[in-house]
């Protein structure tokens, strides 16, 4: 399968060719989104490995690119490309609301994936609506998004994921409203069983991608940590929330304490970090 890029990103707008150049065999962008242990789809899985192992792929360190469209019978399709700074330009771009053509080379591709692993609201203008490809026999399962209309796993990281963008508004929710844990105290046994898998991370390192770590202002890191059941965010100059499987819709502050700066530090030191 060949690729142009057409259409509105979810990230902006992907520009190129219009549908009506556009084949059977040829993908409509209609985003991108990077696949690499700093940086994945968290909705997908809890590491970088798992991630990569739900798609078929291979735990390549350097990453792949993760390019969606349809195809000219409007068939949703998931191109991998190898060509990871390609697709790190293109999502900068929309990011910042320009046009950029993602057109991946034949040489760069990987595999073709019937279906999206995430959902889109978006379509390519000219073809028919999006829809799953006729799966072929001894091919790839058609991708489809996880069940995140449910508390489970897949919500939890979403929820992991809206604390992180939005740290600052999440953080004054808590501002003079929550007791924090006195040192001595016992916290809730699941935000316990969290922070003490977290500490065996610092003595057994995790697959790549359970401790990732990004910018911060005033010099200080966010760290996005998770494990199974699981999620933890944190700022390595504040406090941590966590996020269980077992408490559906729960946001557990943790204060800082004798302890947490010093797990944040240690965890930070192992975190990988966006090139």
């Amino acid at each position: 399968m060949s690729t142009e890029s057409s259409g509105t990103s979810t990230a902006g707008n992907a520009g190129g060719a219009t549908p009506e150049s556009a084949d059977d065999d040829q993908l409509l962008v209609l985003t991108a989104l990077l696949l690499t242990p700093a940086q994945f789809p968290s909705v997908l899985g809890d590491d970088y490995p798992q991630v990569c192992a739900g798609l078929g792929l291979a735990p390549y360190e350097q990453g792949y690119g993760l390019v969606l469209g349809q195809d000219g019978t409007g068939a949703r399709w998931t191109v991998v490309t190898d060509d990871v700074s390609l697709v790190a330009c293109a999502v900068a771009a929309w990011d910042c609301g320009m046009e950029y053509d993602l057109s991946p080379g034949e040489d760069s591709m990987v595999e073709a994936l019937p279906g999206w692993p995430i959902a889109l609201a978006v379509a390519a203008p000219g073809v028919p609506a999006p829809h799953d490809p006729e799966p072929e026999e001894g091919g790839p399962a058609v991708l489809r998004p996880p069940d995140a209309a449910e508390w489970g796993p897949a919500q939890r990281r979403l929820g992991a994921d809206e604390i992180a963008l939005q740290w600052a508004a999440w953080r004054e929710q808590v501002e003079g409203e929550v007791t924090f844990v006195d040192p001595g105290a016992r916290p809730h046994t699941g935000v316990q069983r969290a922070l003490a898998e977290a500490r065996g991370y610092v003595a057994d390192p995790p697959p790549p991608g359970r401790v990732r770590s990004s910018f911060a202002a005033d010099e200080a890191r966010t760290l996005r940590v998770d494990g199974p059941g699981w999620s933890m965010v944190a700022r390595t100059d504040d406090i941590a929330f966590v996020l269980l499987d077992e408490q559906p819709g729960e946001i557990l502050p943790v204060g800082r304490g004798p302890e947490l700066p010093g797990l944040l530090q240690a965890l930070e030191a192992l975190a990988v970090r966006p090139a």
